[in-house]
């Protein structure tokens, strides 16, 4: 590691470089003459290949000896500032607070208000107060008032956890994912996964199906004032029948107007400040929007913005690092789409080969026209992705590279 280069003005660190998260994070920065220290799990983390990479460094395992590898690069390059991606690790930053201090400084949200939007119950009753439109939910103590209110229930139905880190470790222990969203059609289908989890010690939420597709508003919350802000509509979706983009595509801030306020004072409600991406499903036939969540950190799409011109990760440091708060919202490009291409591609092989393996039954796919628009895309010069960029092209040959070594290697 070279100390005089690194030792400059403008440098952070990131934890967490091995998804296009990282990557987007990484290459915003690094545009804006940051110097970046990333942080992977492997050798092979994604984000470890950009050009905009200061240092490379594969993250320790637990606690302690995380504790002392950030300590120690930031003794060795005079960085101070630190910015990561999952909430796994911005509550494990929240925790660790006063042992970084004053030799790291941890650029994430406060515990309490992260606290609050993480809970989707107490989310949804803020979201009631302002009159925003919230998914019918039922919430049960057990098993037994589960089998009371199957009489009123109608399908499919969608289970969601209320505070998934709360139960992650636990599901794990059983050998069951913690699943984003699980369709189920049916009371026996309810009534054999609730069995199943049962052990958790909590059950999760039970919400009706709304129809329509993901629109996610964004903004970066200062003090409750939107530094930026910005909102796209998901055109494709891993699994099909709902989860995070496979296709994303810029949606300019003339729509949904009313819609974005409302937003933004659920988030002045929550008292959150930081980067925060509220998501709805928004029906296009009835025009109405239902809350589905909100993320608190910086969100799966996150390339879009980038490409698209809103930096949310500048803002960040910009905010965090050097106390400004005088950014101007950018008239950011509608109508970009970006494409995160084996999400795509694993969607597109479902709806060819698997489609009895698509939870909602009521959707229906034409695998012709499917591919036919996966193709096209290619040639559209609205197209971005979610890895590959003709300026830092190396993070998507490593990645195919390693994806092929996987597969075929010894």
């Amino acid at each position: 590691m070279n100390r005089s280069v690194h030792r400059a003005a403008h440098q952070v660190m990131v934890l967490g470089v091995d998804s296009p998260i990282g990557l987007a994070m990484i290459r915003e920065l690094g545009r804006h003459g940051v110097l970046v220290h990333g942080i992977g799990r492997s050798s092979r983390s994604l984000g470890l290949y950009s050009r905009y990479i200061a240092s490379r460094h594969v993250r320790q395992d637990g606690d302690e000896a995380l504790l002392a590898q950030l300590l120690g690069i930031a003794e060795a390059t005079g960085c101070h500032w630190l910015m990561t991606v999952s909430e796994g690790d911005i509550c494990w930053l929240q925790r660790m607070r006063e042992r970084l201090a004053p030799a790291v400084v941890a650029l994430v949200p406060e515990a309490l208000p992260m606290a609050r939007v993480l809970d989707k119950a107490t989310t949804i009753a803020a979201a009631q107060g302002l009159g925003i439109a919230t998914p019918e939910t039922w919430s049960w103590p057990d098993l037994a008032a589960m089998e009371r209110a199957l009489p009123g229930l109608s399908f499919p139905l969608v289970l969601k956890w209320s505070h998934p880190a709360r139960v992650q470790v636990k599901l794990d222990e059983i050998g069951v994912a913690c699943e984003k969203a699980l369709y189920v059609h049916d009371a026996a289908q309810l009534r054999a996964y609730l069995e199943l989890v049962s052990p958790v010690g909590e059950l999760p939420l039970v919400q009706r199906f709304y129809p329509g597709y993901g629109l996610g508003q964004m903004a970066y919350m200062a003090g409750g004032t939107a530094l930026l802000r910005f909102q796209h509509r998901r055109i494709a979706e891993w699994p099909p029948e709902g989860g995070f983009s496979a296709v994303c595509e810029s949606v300019g801030l003339d729509a949904h107007h009313d819609l974005f306020e409302r937003s933004l004072e659920l988030l002045r409600r929550l008292e959150f400040s930081g980067p925060a991406m509220v998501e709805y499903r928004f029906d296009p036939q009835t025009r109405q929007a239902v809350l589905m969540e909100i993320n608190g950190r910086f969100w799966g799409s996150l390339p879009l913005a980038y490409h698209a011109g809103a930096g949310f990760v500048w803002t960040a440091y910009a905010v965090g690092a050097l106390g400004r708060t005088d950014t101007v919202q950018p008239a950011y490009r509608a109508g970009m789409r970006c494409r995160y291409i084996v999400p795509e591609l694993k969607r597109l092989l479902r709806i060819t080969f698997s489609p009895g393996k698509i939870q909602n039954r009521a959707l229906k796919f034409s695998p012709a026209k499917e591919w036919l628009g996966f193709l096209a895309a290619y040639v559209d010069p609205r197209t971005r992705y979610f890895v590959f960029e003709v300026g830092d092209p190396l993070p998507f040959f490593s990645d195919l590279w390693f994806a092929l070594t996987r597969r075929w290697g010894p």
